[in-house]
């Protein structure tokens, strides 16, 4: 009976102890490190899952010395119930690329569950050479690989100076995958070239080939090109990321293909294009940088008018090429005629084929005696890369007539203009005005008591006393004027930030240098930050996030590419003064927003 009673006893303790082991072992926290591969070639990818079966936070990956994260981390949950038992598990996936060949440690990564800290086991990995598998299984990464190609396709191998080359970049994919996103890793900044991007709409997919072989491609990027130095010019390549959809060998419930989701980074490659230099036989004498194909005019709004009045003399260039790297010819007005500076307007259109429209310089001129004034012939000469030869081209004479107002003396008759020119005749008494009585009288001495100035001393402090009462109420009157008050401090700054622009005035370089410099000392005094690293669409962000009025952003955008193309174009002063005033004009507004 006793050992019955034992035997129960021992039984229960087993019982008791099973179900504690096992409860135990349901509250075990694991948190593991695994790897698709311990040896793998420095061309092939490694995968390195992070397993925990309790969820936590604060997880903090390794290092991953030696590779490079090229996805993740991708994260994935797994719970189910199975006979009232709860299984949970939880995954941090990456996928890595060695950058070198040697034996590398993969190190602890660590996470927090129910407020203690767990550390994951450092495993070894072995990089050895590229490995080839022709007979073997492609992976996701080896059809995404030769499914991905970007091509650089450039118009021309051997323009002239400052003719358009367009670079378009195209994505070809195979019809076996799937794009999904793309994101740029690397844009070409274009150095000695003037460039302009030339926006693409539409993402639409075409038909093609690539090596012989069926794709399908999509324009992702155009750029207009315009070399601005002859010889072995780089363009530096377009790099991307791309993430795409590659199908596997597994099926789904319903029988359809399961895609497995991969990124792969492609460059279209590095071009060198050779610039030939514009050739010095027969270069005329007034070229000043425009190649393309041109027509050249100019015209005045009206021939006759009377002194005083004012017409309008346009010099006009349209047609197709670099429209905007040169400048217009200035005519050759008589000096009796007073001309203002030109209003300089353009109407370009950038296309794939380069700049197309036309430019205008529009000169007021007002005459101030009666008269014929002739305008002479311009010439105006551009090279055309197409035959590679010089062209003249010549505006045809124009003569405006003065009908009505004074007749201009000998010395201000305008070259050209004899008609007005008169001849002194004598008459015999040109020394008439000469006075020969003297009519002299004796001095008197002056008394300065009871004399009219003794008189304004004595009552000056009276008159004085109202006009300090007006000055100080008229003080009291701008120190209240807020808004004028901010309109002449903000004057007051664009004058500080452009004093050195200002004194490099006719100093094309110098002037660009400092008045780029000015500007970006604005920004980085207005908003305290550094802006000289910073481009021109992060510049717009900043503004516009400010909430500064889009026709200022546009107007300060506008001038940081004035200072750029300075670089490459030749600039006259009259721009140079129009774009100082503009400087002024524009920090005075952002200076009211800011």
């Amino acid at each position: 009976m006793r050992v019955q009673r034992g035997n129960i006893l021992l039984f229960l303790a087993m019982v008791f102890l099973s179900g504690t082991m096992i409860h135990a072992q349901e509250d075990e926290v694991t948190f593991t490190m695994n790897l698709s591969k311990e040896t793998l070639g420095i061309n092939e990818r490694l995968r390195v899952d992070f397993t925990m079966n309790k969820d936590g936070d604060n997880f903090t990956p390794p290092a991953f010395e030696n590779f490079k994260v090229v996805m993740g981390p991708s994260q994935s949950i797994s719970s189910s119930w199975i006979n009232g038992k709860r299984s949970f598990s939880k995954t941090y996936t990456y996928i890595l690329l060695p950058t070198a060949r040697g034996n590398f440690t993969i190190q602890q990564a660590t996470i927090e569950i129910a407020g203690e800290t767990y550390k994951t086991t450092p495993k070894t990995v072995e990089v050895t050479a590229a490995v080839d598998r022709p007979n073997g299984e492609k992976t996701a990464d080896d059809v995404a690989d030769e499914s991905l190609h970007l091509v650089a396709e450039v118009s021309k191998e051997n323009p002239y100076l400052n003719e358009a080359v367009t670079v378009v970049y195209k994505l070809y994919v195979s019809p076996d995958i799937s794009v999904t996103n793309y994101r740029p890793l690397d844009n070409p900044t274009y150095n000695n070239f003037w460039s302009q991007d030339i926006p693409v709409t539409k993402h639409t997919a075409q038909n093609g080939t690539y090596e012989g072989k069926p794709f399908r491609y999509v324009v992702l990027k155009r750029v207009v090109l315009y070399p601005q130095k002859s010889g072995q010019l780089d363009i530096e390549p377009l790099s991307l990321e791309i993430f795409v959809d590659v199908p596997t060998n597994r099926r789904d419930f319903f029988g359809g293909r399961i895609y497995t989701q991969t990124s792969k980074t492609v460059s279209a490659g590095n071009r060198t294009i050779n610039v030939k230099a514009l050739p010095e036989d027969g270069k005329p004498a007034d070229f000043n940088g425009a190649v393309g194909e041109f027509e050249f005019n100019v015209t005045t709004s009206k021939d006759q008018l009377n002194a005083s009045e004012s017409l309008q003399a346009k010099v006009e260039i349209s047609g197709k090429g670099n429209l905007k790297l040169f400048q217009l010819p200035k005519p050759e007005l008589p000096s009796s005629l007073e001309v203002y500076d030109p209003e300089h307007e353009e109407d370009i259109n950038t296309g794939s084929t380069g700049m197309e429209g036309k430019v205008t310089d529009n000169y007021t001129i007002v005459p101030s005696f009666r008269g014929k004034y002739p305008i002479p012939s311009i010439p105006f000469s551009y090279f055309n890369p197409a035959t590679g030869k010089y062209v003249t081209l010549e505006s045809d004479e124009i003569n405006i007539e003065v009908l009505e107002g004074p007749v201009a003396s000998s010395e201000n008759t305008a070259v050209g203009s004899a008609v007005n020119q008169q001849a002194v005749v004598p008459t015999g008494k040109q020394f008439h005005f000469l006075k020969l009585d003297p009519n002299l009288g004796p001095t008197k001495a002056s008394c300065f008591f009871g004399s009219k100035s003794f008189f304004m001393w004595l009552f000056l402090p009276l008159l004085l006393i109202p006009l300090a009462i007006f000055t100080s109420k008229k003080r009291e009157a701008m120190a209240g004027d807020v808004v004028g008050n901010k309109i002449k401090q903000a004057n007051r700054l664009a004058k500080k930030y452009l004093s050195a622009a200002k004194r490099d005035l006719g100093n094309k370089e110098a002037f660009y240098v400092a008045l780029e410099k000015g500007l970006h000392n604005y920004l980085k005094a207005k908003l305290n930050i550094e802006t000289s690293e910073f481009s021109k669409e992060k510049i717009t962000s900043i503004l516009a996030s400010k909430k500064v009025d889009q026709e200022d952003i546009q107007g300060f955008i506008s001038l940081l590419t004035s200072c750029e193309m300075a670089r490459y174009s030749p600039f006259s002063n009259v721009q140079m003064q129009n774009d100082y005033d503009r400087a002024s004009e524009v920090i005075s507004k952002l200076d009211k927003q800011l």
